[in-house]
């Protein structure tokens, strides 16, 4: 049984309508033969980096999936971004829906500068072209909640890799927030994509040529598949180079005196 975590965010500061919770509903209603052995998740944030912090490594304890699919909103970008890379910072400009004081702008002393999601980004991005959207590599998935919450996803597939049977883990260590929740081995992919900014119905006015949200459902859907389908090569790799080992594994013979 595959498992996977889609998430999106409530509206936020300067966004008061956020279309990714009605995107990861339909994507949680979809039927598809395809999807009849995959367990879907969805979950929204508040836009907070307490709530990330508290949330994320919850989530991941208590359902253990293989692929993290994120999305979230892009206001000024009129195309699908499929973000490549999180950033080791965080504005001081903009505060989240809590006020929180940000103290640095860098998330973590002494860690690298970006954290990279993985090659299987490439194949996301043609399985959304696909779909016929207008979808784009990011190199930035900017300074807010959203990079944040890729920085900490990236992270998590990172436990797993240095932790491939699932056994518990070190304690995660937020930047922001309290929380001290254990997690076991996290997922094997991540992927953050933002969407741009589409009419909350069909009463609002909508730019001749811009993406609909039909659109981004379908294009959902195509990186949603495209996931799963990874996450079923790494299991059939992984299970064939065990199988593999146990055969060549030396024989040991018993003598009884």
């Amino acid at each position: 049984m595959t498992r996977i975590l889609i998430t999106g965010f409530e509206a936020f500061p300067g966004a008061p309508y956020n279309p990714t919770p009605k995107l990861v509903e339909r994507l949680l209603r979809l039927r598809r033969p395809a999807l009849a052995d995959v367990t879907r998740i969805g979950h929204i944030f508040r836009v907070t980096y307490q709530a990330v912090d508290r949330q994320l490594p919850e989530l991941i304890a208590k359902h253990h999936p293989d692929a993290l699919l994120m999305f979230g909103l892009a206001t000024r970008t009129p195309f699908l971004r499929v973000e490549t890379r999180a950033r080791n910072t965080v504005t001081q400009i903009f505060p989240d829906a809590s006020h929180a004081p940000v103290r640095s702008r860098t998330l973590e002393l002494g860690a690298e500068s970006t954290r990279r999601f993985g090659p299987h980004i490439a194949q996301l991005l043609r399985a959304a072209r696909g779909t016929g959207i207008d979808a784009r590599l990011s190199l930035s998935a900017g300074f807010y909640l959203c990079n944040y919450l890729s920085w900490r996803a990236i992270e998590a597939t990172r436990r797993h890799d240095s932790d491939p049977k699932g056994r518990a883990s070190a304690k995660w260590e937020p930047v922001f927030g309290e929380n001290h929740a254990a997690k076991k081995g996290g997922p094997r992919l991540a992927a953050f994509i933002h969407v741009p900014l589409v009419p909350r119905d069909a009463a609002h006015h909508r730019k001749q040529g811009a993406v609909t949200f039909e659109q981004m459902v379908d294009a959902g859907e195509a990186v949603m598949m495209r996931m799963v389908g990874t996450v079923r090569q790494i299991h059939y790799s992984t299970n064939r180079s065990l199988a593999l080992e146990v055969q060549d594994a030396p024989k040991h013979s018993v003598s009884i005196f």
